[in-house]
């Protein structure tokens, strides 16, 4: 049997029940990688004590930063904290932070979602706004507040125009597509290295490359695992990300 690429998916803490801590990822963002990038999904827990850096990097072929609802820490990007930045998970920083700049170094794949566009960005230097709709010209991207019916909270909002020939262009074969929204915190200064590849119609940076991967390493703003099997533009990119994780694992 043909050993599948290990791609390594990073985890949240949350309260199970509102009491037990635990450390969790997104169904949708594990069924994406099994079945769409066809890779074997491993949870990496946001608790730097739990494993060195460089054994992350030996163990996976490739990295899935998720969303979350816990916002990167402002003094991470050189802020300081207040409540409009909201919660935050310390630890998840101080694993996918470095593993992100790492991964890249190294020539592994990243494919950063939500927050892991963000976290792309912050740990290539960038900076972020943490209430985009807050901004002069710039509309609401948070999901309806209060609704729990994934089907309208996942509902595609907004286009995004995405740079003429490159690299989300040459993938997806066009040069505007519709996603969903979900978020209150986006890029505002690119990082050394980042690349802007795609805009919201109020010009919200929705897409990003980094200049001289080696790989893979692109991050979106939107949730491209919620519907990655069928929606062409999520399929497209989780494929294309496995794709570079087979080819990252035979070169190894």
């Amino acid at each position: 049997m043909t050993r599948r690429p290990v791609i390594g998916v990073s985890g949240s803490r949350l309260l199970a029940e509102g009491v037990y801590p635990v450390q969790a990822a997104g169904m949708r963002n594990l069924e994406a990688v099994a079945a769409v990038a066809g890779c074997v999904p491993v949870i990496i827990p946001g608790i730097p004590e739990a494993a060195d850096l460089r054994e992350w990097l030996a163990l996976c072929d490739g990295f899935l930063l998720t969303g979350g609802r816990a916002n990167v820490h402002p003094s991470r990007y050189g802020e300081i904290e207040s409540e409009r930045y909201g919660a935050f998970d310390l630890g998840r920083d101080g694993v996918t932070l470095p593993l992100a700049a790492a991964a890249i170094e190294v020539g592994a794949p990243v494919f950063g979602i939500c927050r892991g566009i963000q976290e792309i960005n912050v740990a290539l230097g960038g900076g972020l706004h943490p209430e985009v709709r807050e901004l002069p010209g710039k509309m609401n991207h948070r999901m309806p507040p209060g609704e729990t019916d994934p089907e309208i909270i996942f509902r595609k909002r907004h286009k995004v125009r995405l740079t003429p020939g490159g690299a989300f262009a040459r993938l997806l074969g066009c040069e505007e597509i519709v996603t969903n929204s979900l978020h209150g915190q986006a890029i505002t200064r690119p990082g050394t290295r980042v690349v802007v590849e795609g805009l919201a119609e109020d010009g919200v940076i929705e897409a990003i490359s980094v200049s001289g991967a080696k790989s893979f390493a692109l991050g979106v703003q939107w949730h491209a695992e919620y519907d990655a099997e069928h929606d062409p533009a999520s399929r497209a990119l989780f494929e294309a990300f496995g794709d570079a994780a087979r080819a990252y694992a035979r070169a190894r």
